[in-house]
């Protein structure tokens, strides 16, 4: 029993980091397109970085999981 408690939390510890991806990849998402947009040369370079990352982060977390995981737009 102790066995399956412990890989319940395991389970649990890695659910709760792929929301927290899934919500970062969005942030890094939106910051990455409005310093896109309003930022300056050297800023514009780095922030592509930022949004490819982040489009990686979310292929790999998906889209809504940090959504149904800490209720949001609930």
């Amino acid at each position: 029993m102790v066995m399956f408690d412990y890989f319940e939390s395991v389970l649990e510890g890695v659910e709760f980091l792929i929301a927290v991806g899934s919500i970062l990849a969005l942030l890094g998402l939106i910051l990455g397109l409005i310093f896109i947009i309003w930022g300056g040369p050297r800023i514009r370079y780095k922030m592509f970085g930022v949004i490819v990352a982040s489009f990686v982060l979310l292929g790999v977390c998906g889209l809504s999981t940090g959504f149904k995981y800490f209720r949001i737009f609930r």
